[in-house]
């Protein structure tokens, strides 16, 4: 990244990441955090539908396929949807360490264009951690692993209680995400949203 901020610059006593034991393993399909979340969620018409995968370490792998519903300029990606998938794709690495975070800080380089019709491949890991703090970063490829660099970002990422959501979000959402009967997916629901 070019002329990184020092707010994403873990301090040097930050600790390595550490994989939760309970993390899903490699390999393994994350799922949606939340139904109606725009990056993941299958209940948004218009929304990403962001798979995300499980890697090794604390690493993940996602991409999504760019729609007309997602252009900026004619027949290209919109610069906030490519942002909002590498924050959703950052956002998933908590998973791996088992922890409820929300996005602090995101710097994004656009490295070219993305069209529409186009497979986004990220691959995204945690850095560092340091307190409450989670260095991330993410890079993603036009069509594939191997692919030409299109997006990169950078992330601080802030360890919250389930307060913070109760606490700021809408009374009916959060009762209908609390309510529900599967304990994972009522932990999740409260991931990865500032």
């Amino acid at each position: 990244m070019s002329g990184r901020n020092t707010a994403l610059t873990p301090p040097a006593d930050a600790a390595a990441p550490v994989r939760h034991p309970d993390a899903p393993a490699p390999g393994e399909l994350l799922g949606a955090h939340y139904g109606h979340c725009f990056g993941c969620g299958e209940g948004q018409p218009h929304g990403l539908h962001l798979e995300a995968r499980a890697g090794e370490g604390v690493r993940v792998s996602a991409e999504f396929t760019v729609k007309p519903a997602h252009q900026g300029a004619p027949g290209l990606a919109h610069g906030g949807v490519l942002a909002t998938a590498l924050d959703e794709t950052l956002g998933s690495l908590n998973w791996l360490l088992r922890v409820i975070a929300v996005t602090g800080r995101l710097e994004t380089d656009f490295v070219r264009p993305v069209p529409v019709g186009t497979v986004l491949y990220l691959e995204a890991e945690v850095t560092a951690v340091a307190g409450r703090k989670i260095y991330s970063t993410a890079i993603g490829r036009i069509g594939g692993p191997e692919g030409p660099v299109a997006v990169r970002a950078d992330a601080l990422f802030i360890e919250v209680k389930v307060d913070h959501f109760i606490d700021n979000g809408r009374p009916e959402e959060i009762r209908a995400a609390m309510s529900d009967p599967d304990q994972v997916r009522r932990t999740r629901a409260f991931e990865v949203n500032p």
